[in-house]
């Protein structure tokens, strides 16, 4: 009797994987949707005769949804709190990932500034938001500079462990090739540490959203934080519900476009996670 082929049994044991996966998928994505639908249908049908005035009935709080968010505060007041949150991010991102390289690749800088780092990121950009609005007032470019502030030191502090941690392997191959410093940065150190970097980017996104809406409640006329915060301030329960309802989604959207971002710029990782799972 013939022996049987490793590689032969590993390509098919891949293969059955691979299927087994391919037929979960529906059901997984049946999962992710139907769960929230059937949870709103709850709380639809649960709230319909609801009294309580801190709970009125979801129809209600959707009703107010609509008049409010899409229509009369949509662009004085949904726009600026996006465009801020948005600007602040990608001024926060591009930051930590350029400081971030600098210092993983330069260790005396890395050496002298690191102590400045810790000691600032220790510091919640929130507590220094009165300083902030006493130095600089209360507009826009107050509440960027805080939400870039505080998520600045995620992705930084990612990107910085995940240079340090590239291959020595890789490293010495570059050198033995003679690879420029530019080409081994783009070749070597920013694909290894780019998982790190995303990983650090999606805790500067929740950060940021964090500071954003906090940032708004705190001597602001403008922004979805703000007229959230006036109107439980004016007991106007159902607007309160109808800011909280759109601040829950667009921090799903957000996470669902940095995900779906993840996803493409590091598809030859995750293949090769998949891969190395499969052996």
């Amino acid at each position: 009797m013939t022996a049987p082929n490793p590689t032969s049994t590993t390509v098919i044991r891949t293969a059955a994987r691979a299927r087994r996966a391919r037929s979960r998928r529906p059901l997984l994505l049946a999962l992710e949707i139907g769960v929230p639908i059937l949870l709103l249908a709850a709380w639809w049908f649960g709230s319909l005769n609801s009294t309580d005035p801190f709970f009125p009935p979801l129809r209600d709080i959707m009703i107010e949804f609509q008049r409010l968010w899409l229509f009369d505060k949509f662009a004085s007041d949904v726009l600026p709190s996006v465009g801020n949150f948005l600007l602040a991010y990608l001024i926060a991102c591009a930051a930590g990932i350029v400081l971030g390289i600098l210092l993983g690749l330069v260790k005396p800088l890395f050496w002298i500034l690191d102590p400045i780092v810790q000691f600032v990121r220790s510091i919640p950009a929130v507590a220094l938001l009165p300083i902030f609005i006493a130095t600089m007032g209360f507009g826009n470019e107050v509440r960027v500079f805080a939400i870039a502030l505080a998520s600045l030191f995620p992705v930084l502090i990612s990107t910085i462990d995940g240079v340090r941690a590239a291959e020595p392997l890789l490293l010495e191959t570059a050198r033995v090739y003679r690879l420029t410093r530019w080409e081994q940065l783009v070749r070597i150190y920013i694909p290894s540490a780019s998982p790190q970097i995303f990983a650090g980017a999606l805790v500067s996104l929740q950060v940021a959203f964090i500071v954003m809406i906090t940032s708004e409640m705190m001597g602001a006329a403008r922004g979805i934080g703000a007229l959230t915060l006036l109107a439980q301030g004016s007991f106007d329960v159902k607007g309160m519900w109808a800011g909280i309802v759109l601040l829950g989604v667009l921090g799903y959207l957000a996470n669902l476009l940095f995900t779906v971002t993840r996803r493409r710029a590091l598809a030859w990782y995750l293949g090769a996670q998949k891969a190395a799972s499969a052996d």
